[in-house]
């Protein structure tokens, strides 16, 4: 004799059961609870990505001012004798927050502005087509290359 168990089409009324080994209990959450925690854990903090094109050497690209990181990609119409980015204001960084740049083009002499933070192991120049990343500790205020 065979069983049928009814599904349901709507997933409101579930309650999965979950089985702790370690501490040989059983429980049960609301469906919405299980979907909540699974996004939760399964969204992966991303790069924001931000544009600059600058035109002539010189020129002060500044990375938007927030706590996001940002993946900021440089492609300046010709290879430059100098170049400041300017990171973040320090009263907005958290830690862990990166900056990652990409650059398009060669640039001679780069500086690196930590906006009232310190910066260390920044480039201080950039070969056309390559990267560098760094990654803010609030513990010193600092931030590190990492990449």
């Amino acid at each position: 004799m065979s069983t049928t168990i009814p599904v349901s089409t709507s997933v409101t009324g579930l309650q999965p059961l979950f089985y702790d080994a370690g501490n040989d209990y059983v429980a049960r959450t609301a469906m919405a609870t299980l979907v909540t925690y699974l996004q939760s854990q399964l969204t992966a903090p991303g790069l924001t990505p931000q544009y600059a094109a600058p035109s002539v050497s010189g020129t002060v690209v500044t990375v938007t001012n927030s706590s996001a990181s940002t993946w900021l990609i440089l492609q300046p119409l010709a290879g430059y004798a100098a170049m400041t980015i300017t990171l973040p204001l320090l009263a907005n960084c958290i830690d862990g927050q990166e900056v990652l740049v990409n650059c398009t083009q060669a640039v001679t002499t780069l500086t690196i502005s930590g906006n009232g933070s310190t910066v260390v192991g920044a480039p201080t120049t950039l070969t056309a087509n390559l990267f560098f990343r760094l990654r803010f500790s609030k513990l010193n205020s600092t931030w590190y290359r990492v990449g």
